[in-house]
């Protein structure tokens, strides 16, 4: 299937201990850009968290947005600073002998000094943190595919209806192209025949012009580039995705697609032919937008 480069999704996955919440969304970009926000606690979790990601995706600005609550109420400790206790001791005893008064020092005092109890956070286990996250991480991703996937399946049936269209004007113009020429052929001998005043008309001469003519506006190469360009875009599009995705390919055939329409008007010499032509540019300029929103 077609897949478009924005998309959105969402999971939430939650025990008795802890929630995650995974939020991710994208946009156009030339490359895979991916943009994690998490707490600093589950940094060491990012690499896995990459290589989950590129399962659902291959091109594209993505943002991924996690969230973490715990309710295990396990996430911090006391800590005892039994160093800082006795330097503390130490002194009170020195002040005491210093100063001859008593050493009335006892264990609830001593323990409100500063930083002889400190809290300590407590280091997740990152195994089942990590059991957790990626489920989270699967399911954000399976909704931000699905999303995407249907995107995708409206700009593949819109693309369809555009190269449709230019194979109208294509055909149009292969169908008109050999009228012009006998047009031309016709509109020359009358015009010698008018300049000779009835005399007789040097038919290798005509033929020699008309040659020429035909030659300066052809355009039968462009056209059957031009048609085999749209039939290897259709191909693709009803193939649909690869492991590297089809929008640079689509992007390629749409610059050669651009370049044979731009010849094609350019040698025109006729009024229909040219509205064609410019009818033909206007839908592979549509087309090569559209091509930007695809994987």
């Amino acid at each position: 299937m077609v897949c478009s480069m924005t998309g959105y999704g969402r999971c939430e996955v939650a025990d008795e201990k802890h929630k995650f919440t995974v939020e991710m969304k994208s946009v156009n970009n030339r490359y895979l850009d991916i943009n994690i926000k998490m707490p600093k606690k589950f940094n060491a979790l990012e690499s896995k968290i990459r290589n989950e990601l590129k399962k659902f995706i291959k091109r594209g600005k993505v943002d991924v947005f996690i969230s973490y609550e715990d309710f295990s109420e396990t996430d911090s400790k006391v800590k005892y600073n039994k160093a800082i206790a006795e330097e503390y001791l130490t002194y009170l005893k020195q002040m005491s002998e210093d100063f001859g008064i008593d050493n009335d020092i006892r264990v609830s005092s001593l323990s409100k000094y500063p930083d002889v109890f400190s809290m300590e956070d407590v280091e997740p286990n990152e195994d089942e943190m990590w059991e957790q996250l990626k489920k989270a991480v699967d399911g954000a991703g399976e909704e931000f595919a699905a999303s995407r996937s249907r995107e995708g399946e409206f700009l593949r049936q819109d693309l369809e209806e555009k190269l449709s269209n230019m194979m109208d004007s294509v055909e149009f113009i292969t169908e008109r192209s050999p009228i012009i020429i006998e047009e031309y052929r016709n509109r020359l001998r009358d015009k010698v025949k008018e300049l000779l005043e009835d005399k007789a008309v040097d038919e290798n001469r005509l033929i020699m012009e008309v040659t020429l003519y035909a030659d300066k506006v052809s355009v039968d190469e462009e056209l059957v580039r031009l048609r085999s360009h749209i039939k290897a875009m259709k191909d693709e599009l009803n193939k649909g995705d690869d492991k590297d995705g089809i929008g640079r390919k689509l992007d390629f055939l749409a610059q050669e697609m651009n370049r044979e329409s731009n010849t094609i008007l350019s040698k025109s010499t006729d009024l229909e032919i040219s509205d064609r032509g410019i009818s033909l540019k206007t839908d592979v300029e549509k087309v090569r937008e559209q091509i930007q929103n695809i994987e």
